[in-house]
């Protein structure tokens, strides 16, 4: 029976995804790098290589490498700062699964992110527990963050289902055993999603599928 429900943050709740790109876009100019969107999807989306893989593909040394994240990481607090959008439906679909099953979040953000991104979007009032990048050693597409998860709730993945939006989200989710609905949006939308329980366009999609789960 389904108690409880995974959500990622980034895409599926808040509309952030841009707004990384434009901080890691703005970091690798300053490197003398070019990054295109699909780079981005395909080293920071589809996997979580990130800077690493293109530093070493320009011979960037670790020396170098470290300040570009740290001015990256400030450039997006700036940007998030400055507001970020809560995806079209999310509050309604929140409040409307509140109090039916257990709801976390499990996301690859940063705590300093995830806590700015929420100050004002009132979501996390629906939301039992929360897991950000600090909390676990490898970031998705490991598994690890959703077994953090499941360990720390005394839940079980036949008793979860993900809803993610990436495709190493999914990956993560399917190498933790787990159910996964995902919800393309943006930069996500034209990813391989082989082995998704469900492939939604919105997410107002997500309550009733939610409900025909538990009876089963």
């Amino acid at each position: 029976m389904l108690k409880a429900i995974l959500w990622d943050n980034d895409g599926v709740l808040v509309d952030t995804e841009g707004l990384y790109f434009q901080a890691c876009r703005e970091t690798l100019e300053r490197l003398g790098v070019r990054l295109s969107e699909a780079r981005f999807i395909e080293l920071f989306l589809k996997a979580s290589e990130g800077l690493t893989k293109i530093a070493a593909e320009h011979g960037i040394d670790e020396q170098a490498l470290e300040p570009a994240r740290i001015w990256r990481n400030a450039r997006y607090t700036e940007l998030l700062r400055a507001g970020v959008p809560v995806i079209d439906g999310a509050r309604q679909v929140l409040r409307q699964l509140h109090g039916t099953v257990r709801m976390g979040i499990v996301t690859s953000s940063r705590r300093e992110h995830f806590e700015i991104i929420h100050a004002a979007t009132g979501l996390l009032d629906c939301i039992d527990f929360t897991l950000v990048r600090e909390d676990y050693r490898h970031s998705k597409p490991d598994p690890e963050p959703y077994l953090t998860a499941m360990r720390q709730n005394g839940l079980s993945a036949a008793e979860c289902v993900v809803i993610e939006d990436s495709d190493r989200g999914l990956r993560a989710a399917l190498a933790a055993g787990l159910r996964c609905i995902v919800i393309p949006q943006g930069l996500t939308s034209g990813l391989d999603f082989t082995g998704a329980l469900r492939q939604l366009t919105d997410i107002r999609q997500v309550p009733p599928l939610i409900h025909e789960l538990m009876q089963t």
